[in-house]
């Protein structure tokens, strides 16, 4: 019984994966796009979430300064969801919802490009993270899944929407992880010049 519980995860997300490929790779790209031309003019990627969305931002920031897969120059990323110290000082301060926010404005430089990771889309202090951004002339790559929740509306046409169409958050969670690899594989194939299909 808990194996074939076990299977029917292993198939949903899966299939998931299989419906996401073809309407998630144009913001995909678009992404790739905007993180390009942040990191190749001296910009750096920010990134933000909340709960599992903070391990991706980790995750991702982790990749960028590293590495992906291949050995490559060094790239610009924070995750703004690491620091005990400033989330504390600011929840206990202020209060939880500006968190992020006032690290975008500390940090933030025009050109930047944040990443705000949400699978409903509705976390305030994201949404707070968006808005600094957008003071700060920076581009905003979403990621979502819910229909988007109350991110599309604070999203600008120059912004990019990655939206999991999905309503559970476990899966929206493994599609995530999976566009985030694409996010650095894409930065690195243009940066490195190899357009190989990955094995």
């Amino acid at each position: 019984m808990i194996e074939q519980r076990i299977q029917q995860h292993f198939i949903d997300s899966a299939d998931l994966k299989y419906q996401s490929a073809q309407p998630l790779s144009k913001p995909i790209a678009a992404g790739i796009q905007a993180m390009l031309a942040s990191v190749t003019s001296g910009g750096k990627v920010l990134a933000c979430g909340n709960g599992g969305s903070a391990a991706d931002a980790q995750h991702f920031a982790a990749e960028f300064v590293g590495r992906f897969e291949r050995e490559r120059p060094e790239l610009g990323a924070i995750a703004l969801t690491t620091d005990s110290s400033i989330i504390t000082a600011i929840g206990n301060d202020y209060n939880f919802d500006v968190i992020f926010a006032k690290q975008v404005r500390a940090l933030g430089q025009p050109g930047d490009v944040l990443l705000a990771i949400t699978t409903s889309g509705n976390s305030k202090n994201v949404l707070l993270a968006i808005e600094a951004a957008h003071e700060r002339e920076m581009t905003v790559v979403a990621l979502t899944g819910k229909g988007g929740g109350k991110m599309g509306a604070a999203l600008r046409e120059t912004d990019v929407h990655i939206c999991v169409p999905h309503d559970r958050t476990a899966r929206i969670q493994e599609v995530h992880l999976l566009v985030l690899h694409c996010l650095c594989d894409g930065v690195d194939s243009q940066l490195l010049g190899d357009l190989e299909s990955p094995q």
